[in-house]
């Protein structure tokens, strides 16, 4: 693993971790996995949180890319065909699907919007550590596949876009 976009995400992901006051975080994507703990009696409060500001994380596939089980799932969650060139959001981790940055807040995205590449779509919440799920390429959003509020996978279809 000499990438270094990868390198430089991980030493990020280490030094909010060390800020956020989190007692334990564990990640697992594919075969990849990172665990990170601190120790106790290092000055952090025992009920200090993490900020909500996002870390960007960009997670998208092209249909054929996405397995099986997570395509059965894009299928259940609307019933709508997607068009031949879909792209599909997933899921980066487990957590709490949010459409909008905060309670009453409009959401980030509706259907029939124009994503740009790097466009937020929605954050997902893990113990109050809040992750922004951007898109990685531009299209007009087709469909919402997860529910605002509800707990999603890590890899599960969140959104369609399509090309404009």
């Amino acid at each position: 693993m000499s990438d270094p976009d990868f390198d430089k995400t991980i030493a990020t992901l280490i030094a909010e971790f060390a800020k956020s006051g989190i007692a334990e975080l564990s990640l697992r994507r594919g075969d990849f996995e990172v665990y990170l703990s601190n120790v106790a009696g290092q000055g952090r409060k025992p009920h200090q949180t993490a900020s909500r500001r996002p870390v960007p994380v960009a997670v998208a596939a092209r249909p054929e890319a996405v397995s099986a089980p997570q395509a059965e799932s894009a299928a259940a969650a609307n019933p709508a065909e997607f068009p031949a060139d879909a792209r599909i959001v997933v899921a980066p981790n487990l957590g709490t699907f949010y459409r909008a940055p905060k309670p009453g807040a409009a959401n980030y995205v509706e259907v029939g919007d124009m994503i740009a590449d790097g466009d937020e779509l929605c954050l997902i919440e893990v113990m109050k550590l809040f992750t922004a799920v951007r898109a990685d390429a531009s299209g007009r959003l087709h469909s919402v596949l997860a529910e605002d509020g509800s707990m999603v996978e890590a890899g599960q279809p969140l959104f369609a876009l399509v090309d404009a």
